[in-house]
């Protein structure tokens, strides 16, 4: 049985979560209270979508005005985008991808894309303001043969791309696994895209919050 968050009040609520959503993760954890640690590059991988959906916002569970829900672990995956001196970078495009809960990609050469969860939309979109804070709702990524379950994430301003990665469950035994995630040979550097996928206090239907901050190697500047 899927999570299911119900649509009417979709906007209103996709608003005001991402106001609060820090709070709904680790208290007190802001990049200006940490050592700053750039985020590293990964791949981008092979399965970028090869024809973006119809929608692209947000919310990831629902696809334009639909009513029925993508099926997986319902997540509210938040943080900022961040240059080098840890002053966040307004108006940068941050994407997502990821698999569904059947383990397919957004991309024909997804190997059970036929299969693929019709109702997901895979892939994501979300402009920065001030605060340099994005916000999704979309589902706890799972595997897939040879990879530890992940999300990619690409950051872009205007019409340059800045930087690709991608985001790790914290305590996933894939992750020990992964070959990927494993060639980042600096401990902190390997740790700041490993993030806790922890449990909404108060959800009734088992909602989970992540919060990953991209740390780019550049300055305002650059």
């Amino acid at each position: 049985m899927s999570n299911i968050i119900l649509r009417p009040t979709r906007r209103l609520f996709l608003n005001t979560f991402a106001l609060g959503a820090a709070a709904l993760t680790v208290p007190g954890v802001f990049a200006e209270e940490l050592e700053l640690v750039k985020t590293p590059r990964q791949t981008e991988g092979p399965f970028y979508p090869n024809k973006l959906p119809l929608d692209t916002d947000n919310d990831l569970l629902i696809i334009n005005d639909s009513i029925t829900p993508a099926v997986g672990s319902v997540t509210h995956l938040s943080g900022r985008i961040l240059d080098a001196k840890g002053s966040p970078i307004r108006n940068a495009l941050v994407e997502i991808w990821q698999v569904d809960n059947k383990g397919a990609y957004l991309h024909t050469g997804s190997a059970n894309y036929k299969e693929r969860d019709s109702n997901f939309q895979g892939f994501g979109r979300f402009l920065t303001g001030s605060s340099g804070e994005y916000y999704f709702r979309t589902i706890k990524p799972v595997p897939y043969p040879g990879r530890t379950p992940h999300i990619h994430f690409k950051i872009k301003k205007g019409s340059k791309e800045l930087f690709t990665t991608q985001c790790y469950i914290k305590g996933e035994p894939g992750n020990e696994r992964d070959g990927i995630l494993r060639s980042i040979r600096d401990t902190k550097a390997r740790e700041s895209i490993i993030v806790d996928f922890a449990l909404v206090k108060g959800s009734r239907i088992g909602e989970l919050a992540a919060k990953f901050d991209i740390v780019l190697g550049i300055t305002p500047e650059g």
